[in-house]
């Protein structure tokens, strides 16, 4: 098959999935998180995704078989092939036009005069290779079978190595304790150290998992928070506490809000006569704990940031850090709009998007939307959403909210209550909706992801 053949194929059957399913490109996009432009480009062969994810989770949403599942994924690894023979090629052709201007070997001198020659150095022929000679490569070395003798090498590496411990010494806090890293929640507590670039979650049980910062934990903690906004007594910017006192904000967190009823599922281990009839968006969490549920398909969670204090906190960034990642669950899925009522509803200024999904989960703002940092005081809050979708896992997850007023910093962990959000795909389960002003659930006429 040629490099052309490969990306062709790919897309055509891209295509026919996308056709297949009867939804249009803005759907799916949105259903994806990408734009309608970037999913043309995939399917009509003007670039190949650089993430195997928004390939599958597009073939599921159209609800491929087994079969087409392999396909796709053999087709798109030839296609990513290709791709990355074609990003070869300009640093192949340089690195031959390199070859090719290299300087030949310099010409033997002509025959000088006596006098001449007496002036110049004399050098020594270049001895043979030893067991103390290494052989420096020609790229390193700047010209062709130049060696150094072993001593010298090695008293070089010393010296390196030297220098690279002093740097790092000069770059670690006398006190042994990054400030940055030692997270602080609206509880009034201190999370535990966490080592940077550790994205590994507290263990369940472990008493040096941060407390939630969520629901009605973060609310109840505002007035002590606002008694400890990081002030120092004199009024001025210099906090009093040296930064490890309670944050100056609170973060108020709705895991179970509705960007509207038509898009929300819930996944229930039980039959359809033990399941009460769909709640109000009001009254969605205690009828999710309740029945034991879990988010289908996707999650919208709602946050509200508030300072706390006087001073203006800078919120830095949103991260998402993954708990535990397993097959879907195998229940049932109940929708909450009832069939042949009309949904609608706007896309929120502070909107973001979470692919559980990805290797990587990130937390990025929608089309048009602005992205962090924003600012937040106790009489100007910022509220954002959240729609987390996942569809070939089951996913546990919280967020980190990084900020700083004046000196200090933190990193509050956003969750449900103390536990991690959990969102599982919905792809194959039993569908059930509940009639308008009927009596029980049914199957439901169209699949649960529609």
């Amino acid at each position: 098959m040629s490099d052309g053949a490969a990306g062709s194929d790919f897309a055509e059957l891209l295509r026919e999935l996308k056709d297949r399913s009867g939804l249009s490109y803005g759907t799916l996009a949105k259903r994806l998180h990408m734009s309608t432009s970037t999913l043309h480009r995939y399917c009509n062969g003007d670039a190949v995704p650089a993430d195997y994810a928004p390939v599958e989770r597009l073939a599921r949403l159209c609800k491929a078989g087994p079969e087409e599942l392999v396909e796709l994924h053999r087709r798109w690894v030839l296609a990513d092939a290709q791709r990355g023979r074609k990003a070869d090629a300009p640093e192949k052709r340089a690195a031959a036009a390199g070859t090719a201007t290299e300087p030949g070997p310099e010409p033997k001198p002509e025959p000088k005069a006596d006098a001449e020659a007496a002036a110049e150095p004399v050098r020594d022929p270049e001895p043979a290779p030893g067991p103390d000679t290494v052989r420096v490569p020609e790229a390193a070395a700047g010209r062709r079978g130049r060696r150094i003798p072993r001593p010298a090498l090695l008293a070089g590496i010393t010296v390196v190595a030297l220098l690279g411990a002093a740097a790092l010494a000069l770059q670690l806090p006398s006190g042994g304790t990054d400030a940055k890293n030692t997270g602080t929640t609206a509880a009034g507590g201190t999370a535990a150290h966490r080592t940077p670039g550790n994205s590994a979650p507290p263990k369940a049980g472990s008493s040096t998992a941060p407390p939630s910062s969520s629901g009605s934990s973060a609310s109840s903690a505002s007035t002590a928070a606002g008694a400890a906004d990081g002030a120092a007594p004199d009024g001025s910017s210099r906090p009093a506490d040296g930064g490890r006192a309670t944050p100056p904000l609170t973060v108020d967190t709705r895991p179970y809000s509705w960007e509207s009823p038509c898009s929300q599922h819930y996944l229930i281990n039980r039959g359809p006569a033990d399941v009460a009839p769909p709640p109000l968006e009001t009254d969605a969490t205690a009828w999710v704990t309740a029945h034991q549920a879990v988010s289908s398909g996707e999650q919208y969670v709602t946050l509200t940031v508030q300072g706390s204090g006087r001073q203006t906190v800078v919120l830095e960034g949103l991260t998402v850090r993954t708990a535990q990642r397993s097959s879907p669950l195998a229940w049932n899925d109940y929708a909450m709009g009832y069939p042949g009522v009309g949904c609608g509803g706007n896309v929120p200024t502070r909107s973001f998007t979470v692919a559980l999904d990805a290797m990587r989960p990130a937390v990025v703002p929608e089309a048009g939307h602005r992205d962090f940092p924003f600012k937040v005081s106790g009489s100007d809050p910022e509220v954002f959403y959240i729609t987390a979708d996942a569809s070939a896992y089951s996913v546990d997850w919280y967020l980190e909210l990084s900020w700083s007023s004046g000196s200090r910093h933190g990193t509050l962990r956003i969750d449900d209550k103390g536990r991690p959000f959990r969102t599982s795909g919905d792809n194959g389960r039993p569908a059930y909706e509940f009639p308008l002003g009927g009596e029980a659930w049914r199957p439901a006429s169209s699949p649960s992801a529609g």
